[in-house]
């Protein structure tokens, strides 16, 4: 069972230092949880995401439900022995997938919005490629086209089929452009879920965090807050949706973390650029996922210590120096621009596994040092 102790709290900030105790080792927090969706980081081993700092993955319980099946993981010895990766792991619900495969992939928007939009979702509107009742959501397979029905019940034991350490409660997602009175009924249904989820939990080694919704609204999200809080999770989820405008992001986390048990866990589900961690840490979460890192090393750009770098430009063709010289990764020590922009040119795998390593790396070095701004009372 997981046990979570604050070892430094700051006295400028809600920001925390913790240690997360799973029975497949400590992870020492605030961190980033790289995302694994179908059982591995894309384009890395994973000897090679634990070379990165990286302490613990979130894998994707939909898309392995889908493929391989959770029942040839099981077979595979559980989730931890089939990817090989001994230490902890998280496992999301399935409830980011009723927005991505629905009303975001309608709109074609993610959980925060580029720009605003004049679009509206209301009450008793639907997604055109899934249904969501009161009991789940009708899924249509991206796999073979076949319906696939995943609500609380569902999502509790394929979870604890696959076996990772720390499981999240079925939950709607809701999109950013969402009325009050849509996600008020949402909200609704996601709690009456995270009870049957509570109720469904078998497995006692696993722990569950219950996830906060209420989309952009203050109303929503603190009443949101004080349900789940109350309901005897392991920990907590903040998800949903954040709106167009970061600075609503971070109040939006301090109007649930203010409600929220201060001894137990917060993860904020699906986000985590390099200008995010500071304030949502600030904001006091404690862990929290995102495919920012290997999303973008896939397209050429590293995250450095002056920004983004995109080396598929032809102002690095004969650039020699590293990709960050503050960086002390081995891909920063052993290569150059000038070598990852040719490969990046010539269409070679080998530049995705670089850039995916260094930017893992200066995410989780950034997070290091934040933690130890916060021991030290500078955050």
């Amino acid at each position: 069972m997981l046990e979570f102790k604050i070892l430094k709290k700051s006295k400028k900030s809600k920001a925390r230092v913790g240690i997360l105790k799973t029975e497949h080792g400590l992870v020492e927090t605030p961190t980033l949880v790289p995302v694994a969706t179908q059982g591995t980081v894309k384009a890395l081993t994973n000897e090679e995401v634990l070379g990165t700092k990286t302490q613990i993955l979130i894998a994707n319980t939909y898309h392995l439900h889908l493929k391989p099946g959770e029942d040839i993981v099981k077979k595979g010895g559980g989730l931890h022995k089939f990817m090989n990766w001994q230490a902890p792991l998280m496992t999301d619900s399935g409830g980011f997938q009723v927005f991505s495969l629905g009303f975001g992939q309608d709109y074609g928007m993610g959980k925060l919005l580029k720009e605003k939009s004049d679009a509206e979702v209301v009450i008793g509107q639907q997604p055109k490629l899934l249904k969501i009742t009161p009991d789940g959501v009708w899924f249509r397979s991206i796999v073979d086209g076949r319906k696939i029905f995943m609500g609380p019940k569902e999502s509790m034991k394929i979870q604890e089929t696959l076996g990772a350490d720390i499981i999240f409660a079925f939950d709607e997602c809701t999109p950013p452009i969402a009325d009050h009175e849509y996600t008020k009924k949402s909200l609704l249904k996601t709690h009456r879920w995270a009870e049957i989820c509570l109720k469904e939990k078998k497995n006692k080694k696993q722990a569950l965090f219950g996830i906060v919704q209420g989309g952009k609204f203050k109303d929503l999200r603190i009443e949101s807050a004080k349900f789940i809080g109350s309901l005897p999770f392991d920990g907590f989820g903040i998800g949903g949706e954040f709106g167009d405008d970061k600075k609503i992001m971070e109040k939006m986390i301090g109007w649930v973390n203010s409600e929220l048990p201060e001894e137990k866990p917060r993860h904020l589900l699906g986000i985590g650029h390099p200008e995010d961690i500071i304030p949502i840490i600030k904001a006091g979460v404690d862990t929290f996922d995102c495919t920012a890192p290997t999303h973008y090393a896939r397209r050429g750009i590293a995250f450095t210590s002056k920004g983004r770098v995109d080396l598929r430009k032809s102002a690095f063709a004969k650039d020699q120096k590293p990709v960050d010289k503050n960086c002390d990764c081995p891909v920063c020590r052993d290569y150059t621009r000038s070598y990852i922009h040719h490969l990046l040119k010539a269409r070679e795998i080998t530049p995705l596994r670089l850039l995916s390593f260094h930017n893992l790396y200066f995410f989780n070095s950034f997070i290091e040092k934040v933690r130890e701004d916060i021991k030290n009372g500078k955050i």
